[in-house]
């Protein structure tokens, strides 16, 4: 269970971190901000909630894998839940979302979005 975690961990933080780096340097292209709007923060949060939600579905897999996908959606939740609670007000003190902002969460939510439902795939697929 660990080498699995800790696998998936190491891989996040690999797509995660390009990711980033493409990020800034598209920023840096287009000469915007380049560690405004809260990016960091961003990436952080969404690579750790993505390890939070993937160890839980691993550790749950055999006694609920009938419901894992809805725990996989309880997951996606939090996430929504931290956007509005950290982000979303931060964003919205200029009385609106510019595009900036709005890729500044955006972007690192849908990579370790499609990296955890890679993963939950590769789980379910596992014979338990």
């Amino acid at each position: 269970m660990i080498n699995s975690i800790l696998g998936f961990s190491i891989k996040l933080l690999l797509i995660i971190g390009i990711t980033f780096g493409l990020h800034i340097f598209i920023l840096t292209l287009i000469q915007a901000p380049l560690f405004g709007n809260r990016i960091i923060a961003a990436y952080i949060v969404n690579y750790i909630l993505a390890i939070i939600i993937y160890s839980t579905l691993h550790k749950l897999k055999r006694k609920y894998l009938d419901i894992l996908g809805f725990i996989f959606m309880g997951g996606s939740l939090l996430k929504f839940v931290t956007y509005f609670i950290f982000f979303y007000p931060f964003y919205r003190e200029d009385g609106s979302i510019s595009k900036f902002e709005a890729t500044s969460f955006l972007v690192p939510y849908i990579i370790c979005l499609i990296f955890e439902t890679f993963y939950l795939i590769k789980l379910l697929n596992k014979k338990v």
